[in-house]
């Protein structure tokens, strides 16, 4: 089974481009972090090159930008090329099956406006939820409370 299942930021504006026979599709690098320290205590970040195909490519060219959070789920596929100088060239991408955006409108349009730093450090799970908007909450129209009960479970 071919699956992959990332989480990570986006390194570049994506662009939108057309095969011959007017396809859409995008390339990009995700960064994502690795679950562990190295050597010298730091956590290190890999670049995956992702490919997206048609209207989904549209959708990620067209809300996404540089620094934002994505998941993606897809496979991963390899292929080669040969380059001008002659010699062959390896490639490995993830071509995305499934990509779902994980920053709200507002924290992109934010980061987009107004130039903010980040990094491809992920808010820590056990972070403090004080400061949340709740315009930003995804689960608003949603209609019925959500009640999350870890004693529900036992």
């Amino acid at each position: 089974m071919n699956r992959v299942c990332l989480v990570g930021r986006l390194t570049a504006k994506p662009e939108l481009r057309y095969t011959g026979s007017n396809i859409p599709y995008t390339r990009f690098s995700l960064a994502v972090n690795r679950t562990f320290n190295n050597a010298n205590g730091e956590r290190e970040t890999d670049f995956i090159n992702i490919v997206v195909w048609r209207r989904q490519a549209e959708n990620v060219a067209n809300y996404l930008d540089k620094g934002s959070r994505v998941s993606i789920e897809g496979r991963i596929q390899t292929g080669s090329y040969t380059a001008q100088d002659g010699s062959k060239r390896y490639t490995t991408d993830v071509v995305a099956d499934n990509v779902q955006f994980l920053d709200t409108r507002s924290q992109t349009e934010a980061r987009v406006n107004n130039q903010t730093p980040y990094d491809y450090q992920d808010t820590p799970t056990n972070a403090p939820m004080n400061d949340v908007d709740v315009a930003d909450d995804p689960f608003a129209d949603f209609g019925d409370n959500v009640s999350i009960d870890d004693n529900f479970l036992e």
